[in-house]
Parts: structure tokens; C-alpha cells; sequence
């Protein structure tokens, strides 16, 4: 029996409420590890957009001061786009009736139009500080620090030497907020607003319509906190151009939750671990530069308690405290002072001894947790301890297993920024060079599925990489031979190259080889079990 507390009756066991389920488990309300383990979501707006400028700084300030978020943003901005990600024009030349010699030509010849115009910092940059593959880097970079970045489309009047209009200006995450007049805030908080016009909402400078589909951004003139006589104003632009529909200002970001309107920074999930690390780290280093700085001790025979004068720099009558109290410094008759370097030699008094120190690391353990502290960050981010620290020392399988998870990762984060800024930079650029005749499209304005055909487009970059690269060399023979991969896939994954342009390179050096007396170049590979055997077991 037991007794109900809402009712105050006496009942039999086999009617008592039993918990099920997660309620004995990470529900439950009882169990002394969750107790205390109140969590609260609330809308993707007040969980991220109001927490957002704190996450920010300090995502930029740990990647200012400690080389493990250092190491893991460049790792991913020299992953997924190195030096740049190049265009390679790969039309529907079926939906377009077009022969593979025309499509072939026409995909070079805008690749080469298009390479002008990235090529130049002043023809593609809105600032000219930057060509678009070091906008490509900027962006990036940006994007993983601050949570999202955005490129406003701008546009120039042409010259002789610069035939397009289109210019990028790469906006900081900080300078897109709600307007003070809209319900924002004059200093970084919590930035939703409404705009009077319309009723849209405005999340923290994206306003959004009653179906939740994106229809402006705020851009402010100044940074929060900036030291400026500039007035504050703000500046809106819609997401869409109303005739050419074209994107007026591209938004990089990657979405984590329904109804999300902003980025969270990358390192958001490990800035406490990377911040108490880089403490502890800091710790260790002072404790054990310290000791490093009691090198040697002169003491005097007959009386150890005293201190000779040069031994503590000689400024006159000094004490110095001791266990027991003060110590007297006794001043040397010797004028030499003492002092130690690499080759010094020193002579002491017949009274007179010394005593060297023994510094040693004042933290046990240390490498082992640091360790294992950067294992549990790279797992949080998505980069394996291996590629997070650079350090390559276990097995080949190991170091191979974890390079192909960093990619995964990275692959992934490459196609979201190729769609968010580099596809749409592109067909912006490409809709500008069609209209001002530089380009032939026929049907680009008319048909949307026409003109989806003529923007189709890879993005090379870096390749994954390989720790052996003939045993990877013969994989990809196998694949070709069983016709699991194309000798193009093959070519673009293992070098990052274009395999038709290969071929053509290499039919002109046979020529130019069989002119000269030479033989053709040609490829064998022959798979030797034996090599492979001894190679695994290495």
C-alpha cells in the first residue's frame, strides 16, 4: 500500500505510478546525477541571435592568443579552399543540344573571361584588396570565427580594362543588426525587431516575411563599440533584385536549427575547453619558467645564512627574506660580480660555495592531458587530434583513417561555401557577361532551365592528400579498371586537375618526344602483392 499525495488515499502497490522510458534515463527528474540538470531551449532567435556577439569575440580573441583555435580555423580555411577554389564550367550540353567540341569551347572560353575578372583585386574586390581567391579566404575565415559573413553585391562603372561591373564588398558579421529605430539596440544585445513598413520580423538584421522566407538585411555603417565621428546609419538591402531576381548580398552561414536566421561561430562548442586549456597551459608554462630562473646559489661557508653582495645585484644595505626571517647581505671585497653564461668561468673565495638548482617540469602528467584535452576539442570541431596538432606519429592506417575523416569534414563545409558564395558570385558575374555580349547563352533570360543548364559549374581546390601515394595510385587503377571511378573523378580527387587537359598535354609532349628521338610517354602500373603485403606491414 501506499498513500496518494494529491488524493490522501491509501492504495495498492500495483496501481503506484511507474516511470518508463527516459524517464529513467535522461529525463528522469530523480536520479541524483540529473537533479540538478535543468536545460531550457527556447527559439533558435533567443538561443542563438542573442548570444551571438559574446560568442563572436570570444571565438576571435582565442583565435588572436591560442594556437589551438588558430590551428583549427586554418586547418579548415587551408583545406577546403588553400589558395583558391577554380572554376571549372561543366554545362548540360544535352539540355543545351550542344556538340561536345562546342560545349568544350564555350566552357573554356568563359572560364577564361571569368579568370580576368577574379584574377584582379580591383575588378572583382569592392575594396581592391583582395582577388576572389583571397576573398575566398577572407570569407572563410570570417564565417568560421564570427558564425556567418556576408558579400554585398555592388557595381562599378566598366573601363577599358575592366569590362564588368560586378564587385564583392565582404561585410563582417558584427556590422548586420537590427536598427535601433526598428527595436534594436544602439550596443551589442538582444537585436529582434519589427519593421513599421510591413510587420516583417527582424532577426538580429535579417528581416523575414510572414511565410519566414528571407527578405532583407540591415547593414550598419560602423562596428558595435567602434571609436568613430561617423554618424550611425543603417542601410537596407533586399535579398533579391526585383527585376533581374539575382541576389543582392550573399549570406555564408551554415544552419544548425529550424527557423535559424544566423550563424554560431565554429568554435562556439569548445571555447570553455580551448580557454581553460590555454590557462592551464599558461600555468604550467610560468611555474616551469620559475624554477628555470634559480640557476645557482653562492653561499658563504661559515655562515650560510648570509648572502654575498654581487649574488643578489649590490644595491647598497639590503636584507633579504629568508625562512627565519630577514638575511643579511654581506658585501664582497671582490668588485668581480658573478655571473653565468655558455664558455664563463668564475672563481669563488676560500669561503665560499655554490650550489646549483635543479628545475625540472612542475607538472606531472602534462603532456598526457594536454593531450587528451585537444583529442576531446578536435572531436567537438570535427578535426582528429592527428590534423588538429599536426603530428603524424601513429601507424599508416591511423594517420590515414584520420586524414579521411577531416575530409569528410571538410568536403562538406567546402559545398556549403561553394553554394553560398562562390556559385552565386559566379551566376551573377556569368548573368552580367551574357548580357554585355561577352558571353554567347542563347536562351539565358528566357528559360530557367536553360539558363540553370549554362550555369553549371565545379569548384577545384585542395585535394585530400595521401600518406602513400602509390599505394593510392594503384587503388585508383583498380577502380578505373572495374569502372567503380572515371579516369576525370580520379584525376580531379587525386590532384585537383582537369584529365581532358592532361590528355591533350600529353598527346603534345609524345609529338614532341617522337620528333626528338624519344619514345611516347605511357603509364604502366602493375599491381605487386608482395609490395602491398610488405607495405601493410610496415
Amino acid at each position: 500500500m501506499y498513500q496518494d499525495k494529491r488524493t490522501k488515499l491509501y492504495l495498492p502497490d500495483s496501481v503506484r505510478p511507474k516511470a518508463s522510458g527516459y524517464s529513467e534515463a535522461g529525463a528522469s527528474q530523480t536520479r541524483r546525477a540529473l537533479k540538478n540538470f535543468i536545460a531550457r531551449s527556447s527559439a533558435p532567435n533567443q538561443d542563438i541571435d542573442w548570444n551571438n556577439y559574446t560568442l563572436r569575440q570570444r571565438s576571435r580573441m582565442l583565435y588572436m592568443s591560442s594556437p589551438l583555435a588558430t590551428s583549427a580555423i586554418n586547418t579548415v580555411r587551408t583545406k577546403a579552399v588553400g589558395v583558391g577554389l577554380t572554376l571549372k564550367s561543366s554545362i548540360d550540353r544535352e539540355t543545351l543540344g550542344l556538340s561536345p567540341e562546342a560545349a568544350k569551347e564555350w566552357q573554356k572560353h568563359t572560364e577564361r573571361e571569368f579568370a580576368m575578372w577574379a584574377g584582379q583585386k580591383s575588378s572583382c574586390d569592392a575594396t581592391g584588396m583582395n582577388d576572389f581567391a583571397g576573398m575566398q579566404q577572407l570569407a572563410l575565415i570570417s564565417w568560421l570565427m564570427s558564425g556567418d559573413v556576408f558579400a554585398l553585391i555592388k557595381r562599378y562603372e566598366p573601363s577599358g580594362i575592366r569590362p564588368y561591373s560586378l564587385r564583392l564588398h565582404i561585410i563582417e558579421a558584427d556590422r548586420v543588426r537590427t536598427p535601433m529605430e526598428y527595436g534594436g539596440l544602439r550596443y551589442p544585445g538582444m537585436t529582434d525587431g519589427e519593421n513599421p513598413d510591413n510587420h516583417n520580423r527582424i532577426f538580429d538584421g535579417v528581416e523575414v516575411d510572414d511565410n519566414g522566407m528571407v527578405v532583407a538585411y540591415y547593414i550598419h555603417s560602423n562596428y558595435p563599440w567602434q571609436i568613430t565621428n561617423r554618424d550611425d546609419d543603417w542601410v537596407r538591402v533586399e535579398a533579391y533584385g526585383k527585376k533581374t531576381h539575382l541576389p543582392n548580398i550573399l549570406h555564408i552561414m551554415s544552419s544548425e536549427r529550424p527557423d535559424q536566421y544566423r550563424g554560431v561561430s565554429y568554435l562556439a562548442p569548445a571555447i570553455e575547453p580551448i580557454l581553460q586549456l590555454n590557462r592551464y597551459v599558461d600555468s604550467a608554462l610560468t611555474m616551469a619558467l620559475i624554477q628555470s630562473y634559480f640557476t645557482a646559489w653562492i653561499i658563504v661557508k661559515d655562515h650560510p645564512d648570509e648572502i654575498p653582495w654581487d649574488s643578489v645585484g649590490g644595491w647598497g644595505d639590503m636584507q633579504v627574506p629568508g625562512a627565519d626571517g630577514a638575511v643579511p647581505v654581506r658585501p664582497r671585497t671582490n668588485p668581480d660580480e658573478l655571473d653565468m653564461g655558455p664558455g664563463t668561468l668564475q672563481t669563488l673565495k676560500e669561503d665560499e660555495d655554490i650550489k646549483f638548482g635543479n628545475p625540472n617540469m612542475p607538472v606531472p602528467g602534462f603532456d598526457a592531458f594536454v593531450k587528451t584535452f585537444c583529442k576531446l576539442v578536435g572531436a567537438g570541431l570535427g578535426i582528429p587530434y592527428d590534423v588538429l596538432v599536426k603530428e603524424y606519429n601513429s601507424s599508416y592506417s591511423a594517420a590515414r583513417a584520420a586524414l579521411l575523416d577531416a575530409w569528410e569534414d571538410i568536403r562538406m563545409r567546402r559545398k556549403w561555401f561553394t553554394d553560398d558564395f562562390c556559385q552565386p558570385a559566379y551566376e551573377n558575374w556569368l548573368a552580367e557577361a551574357v548580357a554585355r555580349g561577352r558571353i554567347k547563352a542563347p536562351g539565358f533570360f528566357n528559360d530557367p532551365l536553360i539558363r540553370a543548364a549554362w550555369c553549371g559549374a565545379r569548384w577545384i581546390g585542395p585535394v585530400q592528400g595521401s600518406i602513400d601515394p602509390l599505394k593510392e595510385a594503384q587503388a585508383a587503377v583498380l577502380q578505373i579498371q572495374h569502372a567503380l571511378k572515371t579516369h576525370e573523378r580520379v584525376t580531379r580527387e587525386m590532384s585537383g586537375g582537369d584529365w581532358d587537359a592532361n590528355v591533350e598535354q600529353l598527346a603534345a609532349e609524345n609529338e614532341k618526344l617522337t620528333a626528338a628521338g624519344g619514345g611516347n610517354v605511357q603509364i604502366n602500373m602493375r599491381l605487386n602483392e608482395k609490395d602491398d603485403d610488405k607495405g601493410d606491414a610496415e
